[in-house]
């Protein structure tokens, strides 16, 4: 069981990594790119799927 949390925790880990670049890439504001930072940070899995449904879209590809 032990494998599978951290799997998840290394997935996640990724995520986060990912939503962090895209957002510093993206032409939001430096005031929104800290206060999105820091929510990813704090909450990470949250922060994350927040960020993925609401966050800035500037490198996400959008269709």
């Amino acid at each position: 069981m032990m494998e599978v949390s951290g799997l998840g925790a290394l997935i996640l880990l990724v995520l986060d990594v990912w939503a962090i670049v895209s957002v510093l890439q993206s032409p939001a504001t430096t005031g929104k790119k800290v206060l999105w930072v820091l929510f990813i940070l704090i909450l990470p899995l949250i922060g994350f799927l927040v960020w993925l449904f609401a966050g800035p879209r500037g490198t996400r590809g959008t269709v």
